[in-house]
């Protein structure tokens, strides 16, 4: 069954300004950070179930980008909760 995502202020911030830094490095680049985390979205609705790391916060590092999306699992509501989209 797949889950829905809820993606919080602070994630979009995140993601927006490495968009944005992206961009500034070269034109393009942003466009494919951004498709890469869509594309880790639509993954982890299908299979949200990665090692907790800490907090019942669960972690998947990007391939392409040095990032890793943190989040939550909400199983009654069948929810995923994005909190934040962090440069490692």
């Amino acid at each position: 069954m797949k889950y829905k995502i809820k993606i919080e202020p602070e994630a979009h911030r995140d993601i927006q300004e490495s968009i944005n830094w992206y961009n500034n490095k070269q034109k393009g680049l942003g466009k494919k950070f951004h498709k890469e985390v869509k594309a880790y979205f639509q993954s982890i609705k299908t299979n949200p179930f990665y090692e907790v790391k800490y907090d019942n916060v669960r972690c998947i590092p990007l391939n392409k980008f040095p990032f890793t999306i943190h989040f939550s699992v909400n199983d009654v509501d069948k929810v995923i909760i994005v909190n934040a989209v962090f440069h490692t």
